[in-house]
């Protein structure tokens, strides 16, 4: 008796062209979309340039091997939830046991017995629809990367030290616009204003994690680390400003405040993690980074320019970028003063 299948789209990597003719055969004739690839190499290539369900991957190939092939998908976030399912004619157990400690969905060996091959790719697949599924679901709630995160390590109240970039921001004179208008328009204004302040913000790598009133904070490196968080803030902070033009000629259109916001940017160690109660909590940072950043942000209505950011991050740009130097401000709670800078485009 056969069992109905959702067709997937499989590859086999396999330096034997017999082993990957019969695997794909096999795979076929369940309904499958099979594609092939003869080493390690191509088949990492492919594995990164197109979407696939699951892979098949053989451990002794010339150029690149299966341990590293398998080794580098699980250090990509991007394909780490890409089941893995190793092939080899290797029987000893320390093959096994790397596989299973390197993060390989489950281990087969050749000649592949043919009914094995169909529970085992079944099992997988069905695995990774519910691991999808749970995906989707985190990340209604939360961003992607906190959903990737809570995915791979579990959720745990506490953080850990970690090097970022914080940026904070905030309307200039909003209770001065809520007092003009009434709270239908209040909101249809932070709606649109907030979509595209926090794409600018995802479309340079970081998340935004606390929106009160008509500020926000965004944080840059956390929880997945990105070596250039500086530039990606700064970069983030320009497009908001460059949004926020779109959005202002729109609000002249239809007849509405226009509205103006500063931006303060500061990088350096910070703690991050989950804060609240096993029931409710929320991924932030905090630390003296965190602070700064909103100093700098409300320091921008004393210095007259929308976006400004401490040296640290300065140290973090090319000279593409157009900086000014203010000179050192010592700020409330600092014992010394930091050294700030204009962005500008």
């Amino acid at each position: 008796m056969t069992t109905s299948v959702v067709p997937a789209h499989l590859l086999v990597v396999d330096d034997n062209k017999v082993n990957r003719m019969v695997l794909s055969r096999s795979l076929e004739q369940q309904g499958h979309v099979v594609e092939t690839a003869e080493n390690g190499k191509e088949g990492l290539e492919k594995i990164r340039t197109q979407s696939f369900d699951l892979v098949l991957l053989d451990i002794e190939m010339p150029e690149m091997d299966g341990f590293q092939v398998l080794e580098a998908c699980l250090n990509d976030v991007n394909l780490r939830q890409i089941p893995i399912i190793m092939t080899s004619a290797m029987e000893e157990l320390d093959a096994v046991v790397k596989c299973v400690e390197l993060g390989a969905e489950d281990y087969l060996t050749k000649p592949v017995n043919p009914i094995l091959l169909r529970a085992r790719v079944n099992a997988s697949l069905e695995k990774k629809r519910l691991r999808d599924e749970q995906r989707k679901l985190f990340r209604t709630f939360a961003t992607k990367e906190v959903a990737e995160e809570l995915l791979r390590t579990g959720f745990s109240l506490g953080g850990k030290y970690i090097t970022g970039t914080v940026m904070f921001s905030d309307i200039r004179s909003f209770t001065t616009i809520a007092e003009s208008q009434s709270p239908a328009d209040i909101i249809e204004l932070l709606n649109g204003y907030f979509a595209l302040m926090i794409e600018a913000v995802s479309n340079n790598g970081g998340i935004v994690n606390q929106m009160v009133g008509d500020g926000l904070m965004a944080v840059f490196g956390a929880p997945i680390f990105h070596e250039n968080h500086r530039e990606q803030a700064v970069c983030a902070a320009l497009e908001m400003l460059e949004q926020l033009e779109v959005f202002n000629a729109q609000q002249i259109e239809k007849n509405k405040n226009q509205i103006n916001i500063g931006i303060g940017i500061a990088s350096g160690e910070m703690v991050a993690g989950y804060t609240g109660t096993q029931t409710r909590a929320t991924y932030t940072c905090i630390g003296d980074t965190v602070n700064l950043a909103a100093r700098i942000e409300g320091h921008t209505k004393v210095a007259l320019r929308p976006l400004l950011i401490d040296l640290y991050t300065r140290e973090g740009l090319s000279d593409s970028y157009k900086t000014e130097d203010l000179g050192p401000v010592l700020f409330k709670g600092k014992h010394q003063a930091i050294n700030i800078f204009s962005v500008s485009r």
